[in-house]
């Protein structure tokens, strides 16, 4: 006899607290502004990990077998891709952040994702792949063991066990940089800063202190997000140490109203910006019971003639719990917004749908990330 017993549990919470705003920061305008013409760029690439312990691609990931057998025949070795049966390998999209200024021969991170039903990339490395830009030019090639965040485990009876995300990996300086992207951060007579937040306060007291520094009206506010800063002659022929000047003045500005949450690795990051107002948590439960029976049913009398039947029983029951509502004062901090949320159980996926419903609501004043 054998039972399987699963429990689903749907909950609903809300939780509202309040934040008294603390005072300004001094930030530098290089950590909060970008040049243009310094971007980065994205780099994509398609490439395969091997030396997985059978936690790769099935047989029905036919893209897989193709890729070993084109890998293998670059190697000068030839199969039909239909008699290749892989468990250690898994088909993955490679991606990458190339930065402005980088230069050929320097190294970068690489994120690796599963692009089949493999079970994990914990373990595997990644060979040889050319990495593309926009433009579909080679920039870099990565390769590299992966470092996995997660985990994935299974045993006997069908019992498996499975933490943050392990079809997803990272390779710190997995990637070498093949060719160079042109960069160039002024047009001879200006340089322009991009805010990261556009703000006519914060652009205002940046050219402020631009021409404070510099003695003189080289800086101006094109718009709330945009800081022209015409060369002084003295620095015509020395853009970087101008940069280095300019990148170092300080900003006063009101910190982030930011919350920031990766669900693969079940980080929840609260800003100490963050508004609240007073309210109440709210929380109830479903729970389903679903067990099934195995029982094998023999004939009454022997010598009749009658088989051995082996049949399955559900029953399914359902319980309603009743929920509880609890009062938040205007002096709770985030810190107790976290605790009643951890005192809860909730997990990183459901604390992105309560921080959203709060926002939704106008109950909490900030911007929300999900990684």
């Amino acid at each position: 006899m054998r039972f399987i017993k699963v429990i689903l549990v749907a909950s609903f919470l809300a939780v509202v607290v309040a934040l008294a705003p603390s005072s300004l920061q001094a930030e530098r305008l290089k950590d909060v502004s970008d040049i243009l013409g310094a971007r980065p760029n994205q780099l994509i690439g398609y490439g395969l990990v091997v030396g997985l312990n059978g936690s790769g691609d099935g047989p029905k990931a036919e893209f897989t077998l193709q890729s070993v057998a084109a890998m293998l025949r670059r190697l000068g070795v030839r199969i039909d891709p239909r008699r290749i049966k892989l468990k250690n390998v898994a088909a993955v999209i490679v991606t990458a952040e190339i930065s402005a200024f980088s230069r050929a021969g320097q190294r970068m991170e690489v994120l690796v994702s599963s692009l089949g039903d493999a079970k994990s990339l914990r373990g595997g490395t990644l060979v040889q792949t050319p990495m593309r830009g926009a433009d579909r030019h080679i920039y870099a090639v990565a390769q590299g063991p992966i470092s996995v965040g997660g985990f994935s485990a299974k045993g006997g009876g069908g019992a498996s066990k499975v933490q943050n995300h392990p079809t997803v990996g990272r390779i710190p300086g997995g990637a070498l940089i093949e060719r160079e992207i042109p960069t160039s951060v002024s047009d001879g007579s200006q340089i322009k800063f991009a805010l990261h937040r556009p703000s006519s306060t914060i652009a205002t007291r940046a050219v402020e202190k631009i021409n404070e520094i510099l003695e003189g009206p080289f800086a101006a506010a094109t718009d709330p997000g945009l800081i022209t800063l015409s060369i002084p002659e003295p620095y015509a022929e020395r853009i970087v140490e101008l940069l280095s000047l300019v990148g170092d003045v300080d900003i006063e500005q009101e910190g982030l109203a930011k919350i920031v949450i990766n669900e693969r690795t079940g980080t929840v990051v609260v800003g100490s910006k963050v508004r609240l107002h007073p309210a109440a948590i709210a929380h109830g439960g479903l729970t389903v019971e679903i067990t099934r029976e195995v029982n094998v049913n023999q004939p009454n009398t022997p010598f009749t003639g009658g088989n051995t039947v082996v049949t399955d029983e559900t029953n399914v029951e359902a319980e309603l719990l009743p929920g509880d509502l609890h009062m938040i004062s205007a002096t709770s901090t985030v810190g107790d917004l976290v605790n009643a949320l951890n005192t809860l159980g909730v997990k990183p996926s459901d604390m992105i749908i309560i921080f959203q419903s709060l926002k939704a609501a106008g109950a909490i004043f900030a911007e929300i990330e999900v990684q």
